[in-house]
């Protein structure tokens, strides 16, 4: 069973009055349980995100409770529609399901929205003027620079910054004046004296001191609420009984404790996550992406954005100027994207889309982002969605930060592949191309496309894997082309008879061949045992080559099968037409 958590709340509390002289506890008296998503649609969905709204879900399931998904999108400059829709698909895809929310698919509805909070501004402004009319919020008018320049005093002065209340020495006449003229303004909360202390489901009790928190803004020039007051607003409206949310919205608990008690609002339970961290001990952040490339910009001494194959720079020379100017800019997704491909660097796997385009499963990525700040109480490291729901609690939430090892994700996702039904695995292959890849279904027939997955089931640790690897499968035969590297030497000109001599020998036999996987098997066998020792690599290998334009494939029978007679023979006359390039470029 839960335990109840009790949160402090102001002994005077709404808007009867304001003192904060002592402080009690409050006990949230709910029936149901009911849990909340917000995230901020400002890009993509972050593993942390990911995994804090894993534990809302898991949390609501197990009490047999509700689970919210609310758009947090006050933040007009960097918030997107399509981004708040992108949440959406990755959850679903995630198998994380919602019961009130924005409306997308099967999910959402309800009748505690609207769950964007674009939508819910005059909810907001009816808010703030229960505040402002009882004295507990107040306009302030002091411009950027002003308050830049009260900053830049108390630096030179060596004393924390706090905002002085300057705004309540106006005369009300004054105030009047100014906000019929116009001038713009922001709203601040007038936040009592005295000390906050919060219990945490998982860090237990921490302590605010009296004097801290300075009189913040809730309403911003543009009319919109700041984060602090939206929220707040609407885990009240929309009766959420648990905050499950990350270790570095703690420090705005207090705040958000103090408006809960201004407006006479119940104080919900609050768990807050630890941080997860790279192997290397910093922290997982969005900007790893950024910092992949910049360090490659750095080291390599690039100073203008380099061109794709069609010779246009990847990054247009103004957006790459603007991200060279500011560390804080970072590339959109595409140009991202683009600059890494063109530089070969290896952008880390940091949002679920990420994990999804890499070709994890995503039982896996619940799984193991499960893991992250949970236990199950055992030595169980490998469960399914259906576990976690019946077995999750806030007693098991760890406190100390969670390291996200790619490596071990890597081989929880090998072991779920390697246990697939070979159907499974063809669906889900199926399903996978049709999403990122169509080029696989369009260049292949049903029976081909079968034969790859069934031929690269038990070597894929991804379902990225096969697509990578076997790219030659659906590339003209013109795109081949055969690098002099130590392997391809090996087989194809070491030795007497060399690889491209046994090409020359079999060709005759493989044209005429009956073009089935048994047929080739004996063939080949056959072959080897005449004029490889036996050996049926000697010949195997030279031929995966000629084919592939590599020396990685599926089993070489399965290979031709899948490419097909005459594809197969074309490519190994190609390849040995290249005989002589080959040489001359070994012997330069």
């Amino acid at each position: 069973m839960l335990r109840t958590c009790r949160v402090p709340r102001l002994e005077n509390q709404g808007l009867s009055g304001h003192g904060c002289s002592g402080l009690t506890p409050s006990i949230r008296n709910h029936t149901m349980l009911r849990t909340r998503f917000a995230p901020s649609p400002t890009g993509h969905l972050h593993v942390g995100g990911a995994r804090t709204a894993l534990f809302c879900w898991a949390l609501a399931r197990r009490e047999q409770g509700r689970f919210l998904l609310r758009i947090e999108d006050t933040d007009r400059k960097r918030s997107s529609a399509e981004a708040g829709l992108g949440f959406c698909d990755d959850l679903e895809w995630l198998g994380v399901d919602w019961d009130e929310g924005p409306e997308h698919g099967g999910n959402g509805g309800g009748d505690t929205g609207p769950y964007w909070q674009s939508q819910r501004l005059e909810i907001y402004s009816a808010q703030f003027d229960r505040l402002i009319e009882s004295g507990l919020a107040y306009p302030a008018f002091e411009t950027a620079e002003e308050l830049q320049a009260k900053r830049a005093e108390a630096r030179a002065a060596k004393i924390a910054y706090k905002y002085d209340r300057a705004a309540l020495e106006l005369d009300p006449e004054t105030v009047s004046a100014w906000i019929d003229e116009g001038r713009p303004h922001v709203i601040r909360f007038k936040v009592p004296a005295g000390p906050i202390v919060i219990h945490d489901e998982v860090l237990g009790e921490v302590v605010v001191p009296d004097g801290e928190l300075e009189d913040f803004i809730i309403r911003k020039a543009d009319g919109y609420p700041t984060y602090h007051f939206a929220v707040v607003v609407d885990d009240a409206l929309m009766d959420v009984t648990h905050v499950v949310r990350g270790q570095e919205h703690l420090n705005n608990t207090a705040k958000h404790l103090v408006l809960q008690s201004a407006l006479g609002y119940e104080h919900p339970t609050y768990a807050h996550l630890s941080l997860i961290f790279n192997p290397d001990g910093s922290k997982m952040s969005k900007r790893d992406k950024d910092k992949a490339l910049r360090t490659a910009v750095r080291e390599r001494g690039i100073d203008s954005p380099p061109p794709g194959v069609d010779g246009v720079p990847v990054v247009p020379e103004d957006v790459w100027g603007r991200w060279l100017e500011s560390k804080d800019r970072q590339l959109d997704l595409s140009h991202a994207t683009a600059l890494a491909k063109v530089l070969d660097v290896d952008l880390p796997e940091i949002d679920v889309e990420d994990f999804r385009r890499a070709g994890y499963l995503p039982g896996v990525v619940v799984n193991y982002l499960a893991l992250l700040g949970w236990s199950p109480g055992d030595d169980r490291e490998q469960f399914d969605a259906d576990f976690l729901r019946r077995n999750f609690s806030l007693d098991r939430v760890l406190k100390s930060p969670a390291k996200f090892d790619r490596a071990k994700l890597l081989a929880f996702n090998l072991d779920a592949i390697q246990a697939l039904q070979s159907d499974e695995f063809h669906r889900m292959l199926r399903d996978f191309c049709a999403s990122d890849h169509p080029e696989f279904l369009e260049r292949m027939d049903d029976t081909q496309f079968e034969r790859f997955a069934v031929a690269n089931h038990e070597r894929s640790k991804t379902l990225l894997d096969p697509l990578v690897s076997g790219r030659f499968f659906i590339e003209p035969c013109s795109s081949l082309r055969w690098s002099p590297t130590k392997p391809v030497r090996k087989a194809l000109l070491n030795g007497a008879p060399c690889g491209f001599d046994l090409l020359e020998e079999i060709l005759p036999a493989l044209e005429s061949a009956d073009w089935t996987a048994e047929s080739l098997e004996d063939l080949i066998g056959s072959f080897a045992e005449q004029r490889a020792d036996g050996k049926v690599g000697k010949i195997a290998q030279p031929i995966r080559i000629a084919v592939s334009g590599g020396t990685i494939s599926p089993p070489i029978f399965d290979t031709l099968m899948i490419l097909g007679r005459d594809r197969s023979l074309k490519r190994i006359r190609h390849c040995l037409d290249a005989r002589a390039d080959l040489q001359a470029e070994v012997s330069a």
